[in-house]
């Protein structure tokens, strides 16, 4: 018998040649296989779909045609298929080549952890847990082999125990029990664990295990009373696609072996196999597989009833397997399976124990007892991840009705309830009820998701990093410097410290000891390939990895003050540039943006874009442009119906897909051009921001000749720009938005004028504290697509005092009517604490809500946070509900009083941005600065 302690030993002292109990065809520094899967493997589940062979053909005829097609017959597609048959649509079809199960699914661990460091997460896992545990067992009076053995979090360091205490205070809002236990307590609960070098727990009674047969074999069933059709051992041969007369893309047909089934909807659920599929459809799958391990020990005395355990330190988990353990995790040096076999179904690799060992050795550290203690079985599978390490879901931007629901990175029973109710909503709906833009495949952007490099590096870097703090500033060192603009260089060489958004660098704040490039990515030293030297960028980063205020708190808070009584510089320029035109141009703006923008041309109008929930699918500012011939980039041919628009560059993308999407559906013969590429984008902010751009524009900048909301095209130092009267910071300030040859230039004129007023630049860092000072939203933070425009305190935005229509109008009616059961509401404490988001909001001692967003705000000196509240009661929140109210903030199980603020705390009356301060208030300014 193989013992754990003796595998340890041997693969330490067995390279190059291996025994039989270290087996592995390749060196250490292997990092793909195309090798085929063992014939057979023992698994650690009493019951497995897998039947013998002789089953040729589908084991159900293929209907003519359906409503939607899902396809996989893992988690997900039949968590799917169940949640599309509950809502009602009968006539789906689900087809699995195998048997269910047969890819990567029954092979999984099957656990479920209740909390994660994300709202959205935290209420999928929930009803995942709701489905499995309850709902099935209700529907069918089938077990799921489901087991509440609980789950303990282990903290090493006081970093990894804060990160936890968060966790805790973020599950009092959603009712979910947890308890941080000392070493001493964690040993009453768990006696086999090895306390000594603990720092504390983070145990949750009320976690668990599933079974993946279990689950799934009862999901189709339930899927199947309710109408569905299952139909096993029928690949999937091809995907029709047909054009429509607007040139749309979309499902016509499934095809197979066997038969072709007429559908409007296909669901890719195929994991492993989702890239496969995809190119059926000529959709792309940003994923890849990789091999993903465990092994199943003998039995282990006293280990009964004890809870799942997470060492994310040592990067292993321990699950409860009846009276034995699996232990598995996540290394630095994962396996590629580059060559994805189709006839892979209940099949497994041979373990590679090089790779897998560093798991070993941290099992036994943290329950000794595993020294001594026999192998059953090895358990390698290959499993799906992505770039982030989030799913991809949603509709595909190719393809109509082609809808994604894999890449789950080995999370895909656990997050299955809840996004297969997400998806079944997606595809009856056309959106989901929940904020899934986290998961949203639109959240990439086009140029990335068949860039084979930028996949390999960042889903390596997720993997390797999955078990490392979740810290509120960190940034992938994978696959950077993606997608630059025309001040990169000279920005880097000025100290600029880069955050990456979906590809773009963008400055975060600016390092005054010098350049700290992005250099390329070193595997984190796997492979054998050398990790960088003296990485300084990489160094800056390992500051931020701190739930305190970071080192460089003092230089952010200089850019904000000098934007505040100065005038600062913001690189803008990652923003996605759209223009808007066409014969439809001015029917579709109306329809398309909550606000008036058909103002004069000349104007610009923040505004929102609404699905038909009323929940917000961006905020944005459109510009109507002056009729005339195109001048590209700057502006296209006119008549007097053109728009351009401009959003945040992380979104761009998913606004555009947006776009396109409410066009296509209505029918508008209007075009959406994309300009992100060819122009820049610099923000001049600050009491002295006219001053500076007054010598170098050719324009008159008073209040009168350039109110704010106004854009023009004019000269910048002998080159053309439009320059748009706006602020995200609160201040008197324009934009200028510059064709991409003309950037440096003007960027340099901009500079040069500004040095007698020590001009400087500033990054996001220091936007993020400026906007939420200033009470200003940001899209997928504190406003997102499960937010109206009316909770969110938006409701200017909104022409409801008008009578043009607009998507999503109904519904903000009604929610006008009935009044609001949510709001948001800005929240400032007098102590000097970091908050970051997810705080636990308390009315009364009653938690009613938790922060979206949580940022210093330098000018008023208080640390400042946002989030929406609810009424417990179910009623009206008002401003008496909030007035009347007691409110306290609970920080990482620390409770702090609060102060409610019904109107940004900052500039209530928004004199700055309209240039208005006191007739002192630069001698102030000066004084104080000497």
């Amino acid at each position: 018998m193989a013992f754990l302690g003796t595998a340890v030993r041997k693969v330490a002292s067995c390279r190059p040649a291996l025994s039989p109990l270290c087996r592995s065809a390749t060196t250490s520094r292997r990092y793909s296989s195309s090798s085929e899967p063992t014939t057979e493997k023992s698994v650690p589940y009493e019951n497995v779909l897998k039947v013998e062979e002789g089953g040729s053909g589908p084991t159900k005829p293929l209907p003519k045609s359906a409503e939607a097609v899902v396809i996989g017959g893992g988690s997900l597609g039949c968590q799917t298929v169940y949640h599309l048959a509950k809502m009602g649509m009968t006539n789906v079809v689900l087809l699995e080549r195998d048997r269910l199960t047969a890819g990567t699914t029954w092979h999984t661990a099957g656990l479920l952890w209740q909390l994660r460091p994300s709202d959205v997460e935290v209420e999928l896992l929930a009803h995942t847990r709701q489905v499995i545990s309850h709902d099935l067992e209700q529907e069918t009076g089938l077990e799921t082999g489901w087991i509440q053995n609980g789950g303990l979090f282990i903290a090493s360091n006081k970093q990894r125990l804060d990160e936890y205490k968060r966790l805790m205070s973020l599950g009092k809002v959603y009712g979910i029990e947890s308890h941080v236990l000392s070493p001493a307590e964690t040993k009453d609960l768990y006696p086999l664990m090895n306390v000594d070098d603990l720092y504390g727990t983070l145990y949750v009674p009320k976690d668990g295990t599933m079974d993946p047969a279990g689950t799934c074999t009862t999901l189709s069933r339930a899927a199947t009373a309710r109408g569905a059709t299952v139909i096993e051992n029928c690949p999937v041969t091809g995907i029709q696609v047909s054009t429509d007369d607007m040139g749309v893309k979309r499902v016509k047909a499934v095809e197979t072996f066997h038969g072709t089934i007429q559908t409007p909807v296909v669901v890719n659920c195929a994991g492993v196999w989702a890239s496969k599929l995809g190119e059926m459809a000529g959709v792309k799958v940003p994923l890849i597989a990789m091999h993903h391990a465990y092994v199943v020990t003998e039995r282990i005395e006293g280990i009964q009833n004890m809870p799942n355990v997470r060492d994310h330190d040592a990067s292993v988990y321990l699950r409860l397997q009846g009276d034995a353990l699996s232990v598995g995790g996540y290394e630095q040096n994962p396996v590629f399976w580059d060559k994805v076999s189709d006839k892979f179904a209940f099949s497994l690799f041979d373990l590679d124990w090089d790779v897998f060992m560093q798991h070993i050795e941290g099992a036994i550290n943290r329950v000794p007892a595993l020294e001594q203690t026999g192998i059953k079985s090895t358990v390698c599978g290959p499993e799906s991840f992505t770039a982030d390490h989030k799913p991809l879901m949603g509709e595909a931007p190719e393809v109509r009705g082609f809808f994604l629901g894999c890449g789950f990175n080995s999370a895909g029973m656990m997050l299955g309830g809840g996004c297969g109710r997400e998806l079944a909503h997606w595809i009856i709906h056309g959106r989901p009820e929940k904020d899934m833009y986290g998961y949203d495949i639109r959240r990439f952007h086009h140029s990335l998701t068949d860039n084979n490099k930028w996949i390999r590096e960042r889903s390596h870097e997720s993997y390797a990093k999955n078990y490392s703090v979740v810290f509120p500033f960190d940034e992938p060192l994978a696959s950077r410097n993606m997608r630059t603009d025309p001040f990169h260089k000279v920005l880097t060489e000025q100290g600029c410290v880069f955050q990456e958004r979906h590809g773009w660098e963008r400055p975060g704040w600016f390092n005054q000891d010098g350049a700290a490039p992005v250099l390329d990515y070193d595997w984190y030293g796997a492979y054998d390939i050398s990790k960088n030297q003296n990485y300084k960028y990489n160094e800056l980063l390992g500051k931020e990895y701190t739930f305190d205020y970071p080192p460089h708190h003092n230089v952010i808070k200089n850019e904000c003050l000098t934007c505040r009584h100065g005038v600062s510089v913001f690189n803008m320029s990652y923003f996605g540039k759209f223009y808007l035109t066409g014969p439809d141009a001015k029917k579709a703006a109306d329809w398309l943006f909550s606000a008036d923008v058909n103002k004069i041309p000349g104007s610009t109008v923040y505004t929102c874009m609404l699905n038909k929930r009323g929940g917000s699918e961006a905020d944005l500012t459109v510009s109507r442009l002056e009729a005339g011939t195109a001048n590209l980039p700057l502006a296209p041919e006119s008549n007097g119906d053109a728009y351009y628009l401009a959003i945040g560059g992380g979104v761009a993308e998913h606004n555009w897909n947006h776009i396109k999407t409410v066009l296509q559906d209505e029918g508008f013969n209007c075009q959406l051009t994309d300009y992100s590429e060819d122009m820049g984008m610099i923000s001049i902010q600050g009491p002295k921001s006219r001053e500076v751009l007054q010598e170098i524009l050719d324009t008159d900048l008073s209040n009168d000749a350039f109110p704010f909301s106004t854009h023009k095209v004019c000269n910048a130092a002998g080159h053309k720009v439009r320059a748009m009267r706006l602020s995200f910071v609160g201040e008197l300030g324009w934009e200028l938005h510059i064709p991409k040859d003309s950037c440096l230039p003007v960027y340099q004129a901009v500079m040069a004028a500004g040095a007698k007023h020590s001009i400087i630049n500033a990054g996001y860092r220091a936007i993020d504290s400026l906007s939420i000072e200033k009470g200003y939203r940001h899209w997928h933070a504190d406003l997102r697509p499960d937010d109206t425009p009316l909770e969110a305190g938006l409701a200017f935005t909104c022409k409801m005092k008008s009578t043009i229509p607009f998507l999503g109008r109904a519904s903000l009616e009604n929610q006008k009517a009935e009044g609001l059961r949510r709001r948001i509401v800005c929240f400032t404490i007098d102590e000097k604490v970091p908050m970051f988001g997810l705080e636990a909001i308390f009315r009364n001692g009653v938690p009613v809500g938790h922060l979206r967003r949580s940022d210093y705000g330098f000018f008023i000196d208080k640390q400042i946070g946002y989030g929406y509240i609810r009424n417990p009661d179910g009623g009206v929140v008002n401003a008496d509900f909030i007035k009347s109210g007691k409110f306290t903030l609970e920080r990482m199980g620390v409770v702090y009083e609060a102060k409610p603020h019904l109107k940004s705390p900052f500039d209530p009356s928004n004199n700055r941005v309209k240039g208005i301060y006191p007739d002192n208030y630069h001698n102030v300014y000066k004084a104080n600065a000497q």
